[in-house]
């Protein structure tokens, strides 16, 4: 019979399963976006399998697992005692995460003292947030996603203003340890007090979405909201149906701005009617997030990767369904692979993340946490994507581009609506399953769709020099939002 128990190995979270007899061939501990292979004791009369708690992605550090459920698969060759144990553990407070294991699943959490993590916890620390008149810092609090990410529009930010601006202090909100912050930034997990100091006390927020848990904006404080997309598909007040509730929650949203960054003056054009942001500063600089793209070959996050210098990359970054949880599954990864002879990169959007799990199959790569989108387009050869926003950070590239729609009808006439039309303006071919997008990539010569790709540059991403995050935190700075020194 075997048994478990935490420890800490070298100060770090583990899970130690031990048994009797000979030792399995192996002990591997398998959640839905990570994997860890343990360390085997024993010699005979009995066995240990030390699994680290940690994992680490891309050539990055080892960070705590994310937070989710793991199952332990034991491959026992001659092991007699190789079942999973029965025994619960109770959620336990360990180095960066909390961890419990029942019925034969491991339980992942985020870090956050239990006495907080409950809803009058929580009532609480927002209740002291809202009340609080503690003096500001000259400091800013970053958020990516709703903490799943630290990337887009706020880690080209943050990049900047530690280049210029090194005496300001960097909050970034995370759901967990997992996600890795900038070098010198403060992580702060969303629902410590800690994170709601720092959201308290910072003056300046960069946040590209909607910021949530009863957020109040303190006196001197600036929000500035990057957005992560020029948007095709329609937001907020346009979105299909008249929802009384959704549109007062838009008018909420929108008055905690002070600032809107867009990508072009059609963003701009859009946004501001979308989220009514009337009589506010728009700034039109192009996305930081895309500055790299001007001089990044791709070369450094192939090897990151694994993945050689001469193979055709294809990446594929469909958006998320309102009506679904999980990415979209209109392509089979590896059968793609096989038929264009091409490593297949898959990025589903941040909402499919933590509900989601990695694809997987011979040369595909699921990259949906990896936490610059613009360092895999540099690393692509080309985009097979459908309504996401990418579809305009990839056009800075000159690549080619397949749009993959099967649901068209249903997504523009149901679920979303457009802005524009697709099919008249798409810069590369639009298909409708997977056979006509083998065929597409294999048969059909980009140079057809040259002069409407130079179109569709010209009107969504003129501002695209390489310079956008320059010139925002030249603004952020020259308007006193936080100080250089």
């Amino acid at each position: 019979m075997t048994d478990a128990r935490f420890l800490r190995d070298d100060g770090n979270a583990a899970l130690e399963i031990s048994g009797s007899g000979p030792r399995p061939a192996a002990v591997t501990l398998i959640g839905p976006r990570a994997r860890v292979e343990a360390r085997l004791h024993g010699r005979g009369r009995t066995w240990r399998a030390v699994l680290p708690l940690r994992a680490a992605r891309w050539g990055g550090p080892e960070l705590p697992l994310p937070t989710g459920e793991y199952r332990v698969r034991i491959e026992p060759g001659e092991a007699t005692d190789a079942a999973p144990p029965a025994a619960s553990l109770p959620l336990t407070q360990l180095p960066g995460l909390r961890a419990g294991w029942s019925d034969g699943i491991l339980h992942v959490g985020p870090p956050v003292d239990p006495a907080y993590d409950s809803g009058e916890g929580q009532a609480a620390l927002e209740r002291r947030y809202a009340t609080s008149r503690q003096p500001l810092e000259n400091a800013v609090f970053f958020e990516s996603f709703y903490g799943r990410t630290a990337g887009c529009n706020p880690l080209a930010i943050d990049r900047e203003i530690a280049r210029v601006a090194p005496g300001v202090t960097r909050y970034w909100s995370v759901v967990d340890l997992s996600v890795r912050v900038p070098d010198g930034a403060v992580a702060v997990v969303e629902g410590s007090p800690e994170w709601w100091r720092a959201r308290a006390a910072a003056r300046l927020l960069v946040v590209n979405d909607w910021l949530r848990r009863k957020f109040v904006r303190k006196p001197g404080q600036t929000v500035l909201q990057t957005w992560h997309g020029t948007p095709l598909k329609r937001l907020a007040l346009h979105r299909p149906g008249f929802d009384p509730r959704r549109a007062i929650a838009v008018f909420r949203e929108s008055r905690r701005w002070n600032v809107l960054l867009a990508q072009s003056p059609y963003a701009a054009r859009v946004l501001s009617r979308a989220y009514a942001f009337r009589r506010r500063p728009i700034w039109v600089e192009g996305y930081p997030r895309n500055d790299s793209l001007q001089t990044d070959d791709g070369a450094a996050t192939r090897r990151a990767l694994g993945i050689g210098d001469e193979e055709r990359v294809l990446l594929y970054a469909p958006t998320w369904r309102d009506d679904r949880e999980a990415i979209v599954d209109f392509v089979d990864a590896p059968a793609l692979a096989r038929a264009a002879n091409a490593v297949v990169l898959v990025r589903g959007h941040t909402r499919t993340l933590l509900p989601g799990e990695d694809a997987r199959g011979p040369r595909v790569i699921d990259v949906t946490g990896y936490p610059d989108t613009a360092r895999l387009l540099a690393a692509s050869d080309a985009l097979i994507t459908d309504y996401s926003s990418v579809m305009f950070d990839f056009a800075i590239t000159g690549k080619p581009m397949y749009f993959l729609v099967p649901d068209l009808e249903h997504y523009r006439g149901e679920l979303r609506g457009f802005y524009f039309d697709l099919l008249e303006a798409a810069p590369g071919p639009v298909v409708r399953s997977q056979k006509d997008l083998e065929r597409a990539i294999a048969e059909v010569d980009p140079e057809i769709f040259r002069e409407r790709y130079e179109r569709f540059r010209r009107v969504f991403v003129a501002r695209e020099d390489g310079r956008a995050s320059e010139r925002v935190v030249a603004r952020i700075l020259d308007q006193g939002f936080v100080d250089r020194d």
